[in-house]
């Protein structure tokens, strides 16, 4: 069984403190490319979730069975396994979305998000523990994808959700600002998604600092204390 306080740090590890995207900068290429807009964002991480829980679980079960010599190559087929599972399912399911998100569903293979938590923690840890730090990690970068898709596709085109239709016909995307937007096409190239990982990057680094500072400091030692 997983405790409350191991619960918590693996949570809080994966969503914010060793944040993929924001911390240890991986899987830049989906991050770059795909956030266009929050939709694609959004499902290319639900992908990589499923991936990393399963793969997370499938490591840990076996890691003992598995030679050291040749632990990455299982690793990899493992993860190649679970995506062709899921390209599978998105193409049946999903098709125009499917279509959208092109090869980076198969590129889920060589994410070093996927590689770098089956490698670090699913290897040396339990099952459990290692399908929930892979779905805590999966989280982290959920929320920075949807925010940095979400943020790109304001900026750019005025909306918010467009290809929500593609997952849920019948839906439409908002008009969040006025129709005559002209957009502005930075925010939507390679170039605008560095710039505002970097905002937020920034921003990440603003709030824990400012935590830092509102800590209380040990207080000083009086006369004739610790004699």
């Amino acid at each position: 069984m997983i405790s409350r306080e191991e619960f918590r740090q693996i949570a809080a590890n994966g969503l914010w403190h060793q944040n993929t995207s924001l911390v240890q900068i991986l899987g830049l290429c989906p991050l770059l490319a795909v956030t266009t807009n929050l939709v694609n964002g959004v499902m290319l991480s639900l992908a990589t979730i499923l991936v990393m829980a399963i793969a997370n679980v499938a490591v840990a079960s076996l890691r003992n069975l598995i030679p050291h010599e040749i632990r990455i190559p299982v690793f990899i087929l493992i993860v190649a396994a679970l995506v062709t599972v899921v390209d599978l399912l998105f193409n049946a399911q999903l098709h125009e979305l499917y279509l959208v998100l092109g090869i980076f569903i198969p590129l889920i293979v060589t994410n070093c998000i996927v590689l770098a938590r089956v490698e670090a923690f699913a290897n040396k840890n339990p099952p459990l523990h290692a399908a929930f730090d892979g779905v805590c990690m999966g989280l982290g970068m959920l929320w920075t994808l949807a925010l940095l898709g979400g943020l790109r596709e304001l900026i750019g085109g005025g909306t918010l959700l467009a290809g929500i239709d593609m997952v849920f016909p019948g839906l439409q995307p908002l008009q969040l600002l006025p129709a005559d937007y002209p957009g502005f096409l930075l925010a939507l190239l390679p170039p605008g998604a560095f710039i505002l990982l970097g905002c937020l990057i920034a921003w990440k680094n603003w709030v824990e600092a400012r935590a830092a500072a509102r800590r209380p400091s040990s207080p000083p030692l009086a006369l004739g204390d610790g004699v």
